[in-house]
């Protein structure tokens, strides 16, 4: 989930590339709509997007006790963010640009982890 389109774009090619099915939001409203008829495996939020905030998404998804593993991925980051993130359960933070394997690992990892 990005708010830019250039980075959905890349997103989606390179975890169609490694074997996931993917799906792209372009703001925390249009996921968490989704969300509640099923769930995915893992998000990859960013924290700064227009409207809802990652930091949103991440709120609603514990109200709403939906169990989905996230990763965020930032431009933005701060002690302060990466603090908050994974106070408020991230499975990972990770910044813009990021290494592919670095990414893959982590939503491997993530999923791996929901479902021990």
């Amino acid at each position: 989930m990005d708010d830019e389109e250039d980075v959905r774009h890349a997103l989606r090619r390179l975890l169609r590339s490694a074997g996931f099915d993917v799906l792209v939001y372009g703001s925390g409203r249009e996921f968490l709509r989704h969300a509640a008829g099923g769930a995915p495996d893992c998000v990859v939020l960013d924290l700064h997007m227009h409207g809802e905030s990652g930091f949103d998404v991440q709120h609603a998804l514990a109200e709403a006790q939906l169990p989905i593993p996230v990763v965020v991925l930032t431009g933005c980051d701060t002690r302060a963010n990466r603090a908050r993130a994974l106070a408020n359960g991230a499975s990972a933070y990770l910044t813009k640009p990021v290494d592919a394997e670095l990414l893959i690992d982590a939503i491997v990892a993530a999923m791996r982890d929901r479902h021990a």
